[in-house]
């Protein structure tokens, strides 16, 4: 499954489209107020890509493991010490809402975050190539 997204920016206007394999769907991003680029910033978007990642996944996963959740909220952080500069600090929590026994939260969180794809992207250290057209 290939996933693109597509920022245009002009002073004529601000467009985010998201597609995974043929589906695209556009997203609400205002412009900052000089319309000089997105008013979210990209690491806002990457915390948010692993809160709604995990977030996703625990349902998946509640499902695959025959735990029943009545809701889920997820918090992510991190710190991003100065241009350029990688962040830091990366953590995440999860209240999972549930009649299920706290153990069977507790193997679901922990198998979730096992196979969070957003989490192994970003411990993986994957590279990411600029490729110029």
């Amino acid at each position: 499954m290939k996933i693109t997204a597509i920022v245009t920016n002009s002073v004529a206007g601000h467009e985010v489209i998201v597609r995974t394999g043929n589906s695209a769907q556009a997203l609400n991003v205002p412009p900052k107020s000089s319309n000089k680029g997105s008013a979210i910033n990209g690491g806002e978007f990457l915390i948010l890509a692993l809160a709604t990642c995990y977030c996703n996944d625990l349902y998946r996963e509640a499902e695959r493991l025959a735990v029943l959740i009545e809701g889920v909220e997820v918090e992510a952080s991190a710190e991003f010490p100065g241009i350029g500069l990688a962040a830091t600090n990366i953590t995440y929590r999860a209240t999972v809402s549930s009649s299920a026994p706290s153990s069977a939260i507790a193997q679901l969180l922990r198998e979730t975050d096992a196979v969070a794809e957003i989490h192994n992207t970003v411990r993986a250290g994957v590279p990411v190539e600029l490729v110029q057209r």
